[in-house]
């Protein structure tokens, strides 16, 4: 029996308690993707943005280095998920492989004679490989903090090469494998024929400890700590308050990318496993913070308070971290990322403007000049921008010695940002940068006077917002209409399967623009079918977005929704439409509704909330005051307009999309 069916075997018993969660693993290693496929775990993939520039030097023993990657890598990916993919996993995976020898840390070669170097400084010899694991656990709660538990381990197999010769060396080189693998060489291909034994894990040479994993979920899932046992740290978002209490020995450093670590120190001195332990009697390890979205990296941030006492005079450039309220690392990070925010979102927008992501999904693999020519920019410019895009995660280089860096896109990129994705949303981003960008430029004028900005933006007063800004032409409506859609495409199913509609037969989805929200509507309900109700501008155009007939449940009818009849219905939407108006226009809007309904009949509202629980609509607040005269609202506020007009048995589902869905019934 091989060590991956013993894995296997171990497995087993939690694979029914973990295959309903979201498990993700921080890793692009196609290695460790099929080691951990093959032991029958369902995950998803999404690398770590981590660079991987922790100074060796400051570790004791190889094996921390390891472990203290693979605690950076998972948390990055468990403390971005929320924010970026709008979701929480259950389980972030992190690893990392090294190989020693001789007291040096070999990880993967930069060209081949790294590789020549690496490989000649093994022949002949035994050395060892490490594989450092951190296993995060989050427990979301009903404020939408999250609990994170942090499990680590590492493994440590002996491997001995042979004595290699200079062919057989540049022989191996020369086939390209050793360039992506810690040590220079891939134990279960061609390197194989380098080695003379293993002693250990045989899949820990190849990239993740299989057995050691499983034994950490088994007792993770299936046993029950003691108070005598080791148990894993926990760090907590709080509930109330404005400030969290995080405890937590000997956790990670929460670094900027440039920045040297000070090292964990690790618990645990053998191949076996290692839990970080929380010490509540110890008040070192007690770190205060102000709530923000970055709990897991100010909970790992009160880094070893002892080690980073002793290291302050030798390190000056690094700010430490005390209880007598010097400087945080982290705390600094965030400031610095609240401030370059605005640099970030240009980037994606010019990027977007100039078709980066269509050109490199078409001809992926060109360099800076070649993407230049493409869309006749300068070369430095060019550069600038598409380094830029590596930095934020749209795109990855590749680029060998003495050569220019090759570009392509990433998953993100390619899910998002492409004109011809099924869910781009490359239409609300070019809105963005053309309206709401000028708009937000003018904050402090909305926030001083409460009023939209559109006449210091774009030079003319609105009287009619919509008519004046958004259809006064053509071109300003297909725009328009293109951020819709893409929003709609994105939201609209989330929206759409938030409660049980199979008692409605007949919907009226009110401005819903180019129906993109009424077909996910129908796709999820069989029995439903919807009429689209918009301004006359709007209908005309809705040909340029779904190819006519493709769906008889799915009409168009024109109309001012404070002027015209609506089409009699059992259910009406309004997507992204309250948010536009003050109290009194909305007030006027429900009572034409209400007068259209009959008891039984019902009113869904897709809108950001408030209490929604997520920086977005916060910000999405801010949104609202530079273009509009409307506001988001928190659910109560929506119940209570609802109520006024005859509506009740409210209900409501945070999507954690764009969009929150609330339902409320006429009586």
């Amino acid at each position: 029996m091989t060590s991956e069916d013993k894995a296997t075997m171990v497995l087993n018993p939690v694979i029914s308690k973990i295959s309903s969660k979201l498990v993700v693993l921080a890793s692009a290693s196609p290695r460790r993707q099929e080691i951990l496929s093959n032991a029958g775990l369902r995950f998803e993939v999404v690398p770590s943005w981590f660079k991987e520039t922790l100074d060796k030097a400051l570790f004791k023993a190889p094996h921390e280095y390891a472990v203290e990657t693979a605690k950076q890598k998972a948390l990055e990916v468990a403390r971005r998920m929320p924010l970026k993919h709008r979701k929480t996993p259950d389980i972030v995976i992190g690893a990392d492989t090294i190989v020693t020898v001789d007291g040096m840390i070999l990880e993967k070669p930069v060209d081949k004679h790294d590789a020549y170097r690496m490989l000649s400084s093994l022949s002949g010899k035994e050395h060892s490989v490490f594989t450092g694991v951190a296993i995060v656990v989050c427990h979301e709660k009903k404020n939408e903090g999250v609990d994170y538990q942090l499990i680590d381990f590492y493994e440590e197999t002996k491997v001995k090469f042979a004595q290699l010769s200079e062919s057989l060396l540049w022989e191996y080189i020369n086939s390209g494998e050793p360039m992506d693998k810690a040590g220079g060489y891939g134990i279960q291909s061609l390197g194989g024929m380098l080695v003379e034994y293993v002693h250990g894990d045989f899949l820990n040479v190849v990239g993740f400890p299989l057995n050691h994993f499983c034994k950490q979920l088994d007792t993770l899932y299936n046993r029950s700590f003691s108070s005598d046992q080791e148990s894993p740290s926990v760090c907590h978002n709080g509930d109330d308050g404005d400030t969290d209490t995080i405890l937590a020995q000997h956790p990670p450093p929460n670094l900027p990318a440039q920045s040297s670590p000070t090292p964990s120190s690790s618990t645990n001195h053998n191949p076996s496993s290692s839990h970080t332990q929380i010490n509540p009697s110890n008040p070192d390890f007690m770190v205060k913070r102000n709530r923000s979205h970055s709990a897991v990296g100010e909970c790992l941030s009160a880094h070893a308070v002892d080690k980073a006492k002793r290291r302050h005079s030798e390190s000056p450039a690094v700010p430490s971290l005390t209880s007598r309220g010097q400087m945080k690392t982290g705390h600094l990070q965030r400031i610095v990322e609240l401030m370059d925010g605005f640099k970030a979102s240009k980037a994606l927008f010019t990027a977007c403007e100039m078709c980066v992501f269509d050109l490199l999904q078409s001809s992926p693999g060109l360099d800076a000049a070649q993407v230049a020519q493409e869309i006749k920019a300068s070369v430095k410019g060019t550069e600038c921008l598409l380094e830029a895009c590596v930095s934020l995660g749209l795109l990855k280089s590749k680029g060998r010695k003495c050569q220019k860096p090759a570009y392509k896109n990433t998953d993100l990129a390619k899910r998002f940002l492409l004109s011809d994705a099924p869910f781009s949303l490359l239409g609300y981003i070019r809105h963005c940068n053309n309206k709401v960008w000028p708009l937000f430029s003018h904050l402090e004028s909305a926030v001083q006077e409460g009023t939209n900005q559109h006449d210091k933006a774009f030079g003319k007063k609105s009287k009619d917002l919509f008519q004046d800004s958004v259809y006064n032409s053509q071109e300003d409506t297909l725009r328009f209409m293109n951020a819709m859609h893409s929003i709609a495409k994105v939201t609209g199913k989330a929206v759409a399967t938030a409660f049980d509609l199979s008692s409605f037969k007949t919907a009226c989805d009110i401005g819903g623009c180019t129906g993109a929200m009424a077909h996910e509507f129908t796709k999820a309900h069989p029995g439903l079918s919807v009429t689209v109700f918009d301004l006359p501008a709007v209908v005309k155009m809705s040909d340029h977005f779904h190819p006519p007939h493709t769906d008889d449940r799915v009409s168009f009818v024109a109309g001012d929704f404070f002027e015209d009849e609506f089409p009699k219905a059992d259910l009406y939407i309004l997507a992204r439409i309250l948010h536009d108006w003050p109290d009194e226009k909305v007030h006027i809007l429900l009572s034409r509704i209400a007068a259209a309904c009959t008891p039984g009949c019902a009113v869904l509202i897709a809108e950001t909330m408030l209490d929604g629980h997520a920086p977005y609509s916060a910000l999405q607040s801010l949104n609202m005051l530079t273009q509009t005269e409307g506001m988001e609202r928190t659910e109560s506020q929506y119940a209570d307009l609802l109520s006024r007009h005859g509506f009740g048995d409210t209900r409501v589902f945070h999507t954690k999309n764009f969009l929150d869905a609330f339902i409320a019934v006429k009586m």
